[in-house]
């Protein structure tokens, strides 16, 4: 009598390690950040047009060559080097904004088209932050088979009773895209619940510009009136 034969176990595809994640989003809104700048006026501009690009090419040339190298870490440093250039970018172009206002030195256009500049270099900028920092960073969050601890509450990580892919799921740089433009628009994390301090912090910064911005615009709207 013969025996049946043996099958082998079926691998559970949630014990899996995801694929790496993808970086080219971070790099294609970094370089959108970098590149709406240049549409500010000189008087809003911190410097020569030319020194950002220049800073962000020289921190993000050997980033990259880091992350190919496998030097994790020194990617890791230099990307919080090229998220602190533009953030002070941004919030010199903002204070040089807010003090040419009371003078009227920009026309109506001029202003309209530079609040919108730096509206959405105020999304970008946190998106690449809570990007960068939320479980890690990209790098340790690839190491985990399973987003479970991180600042931000996602909606795929509150399921009750949740599906294969979402026990599996983890949130990529667009996940982040998402939570920065709505804190911008309606200064909340909206559906993703904030869960640590330093998260907490980053939110009310973001939702604080955003205001600011929009405060501005009304502000010389009325005055036109």
């Amino acid at each position: 009598m013969s025996t049946p034969p043996v099958r082998a176990p079926k691998a559970d595809p949630a014990a899996a390690a995801n694929p790496a994640e993808p970086r080219w989003p971070a790099l294609v809104a970094l370089a959108a950040l970098t590149g709406i700048f240049t549409a500010l006026p000189d008087s809003m501009t911190p410097g020569p047009r030319w020194m950002l690009v220049g800073v962000v090419l020289a921190l993000i040339t050997p980033s990259m060559i880091a992350l190919r190298l496998g030097r994790s870490r020194i990617n890791q440093v230099l990307g919080y080097a090229v998220s602190a250039v533009v953030t002070l970018a941004m919030i010199l172009s903002l204070a040089l904004l807010m003090r040419g206002l009371p003078g009227k030195t920009e026309g109506p256009e001029q202003l309209l088209r530079s609040a919108g500049v730096l509206w959405i270099s105020n999304v970008l900028v946190f998106a690449l932050w809570y990007w960068r920092l939320d479980g890690g960073g990209p790098h340790q969050r690839d190491q985990r088979n399973r987003h479970s601890d991180g600042a931000f509450l996602f909606p795929q990580m509150a399921e009750p009773t949740p599906s294969l892919r979402a026990r599996n799921w983890s949130p990529h740089f667009i996940d982040y895209l998402f939570l920065a433009f709505n804190t911008s628009t309606a200064f909340s994390p909206t559906d993703t619940p904030v869960l640590s301090r330093w998260a907490k912090l980053l939110t009310m910064i973001q939702s604080l510009i955003s205001l600011l911005i929009v405060a501005i615009l009304v502000s010389r709207a009325i005055g036109l009136l």
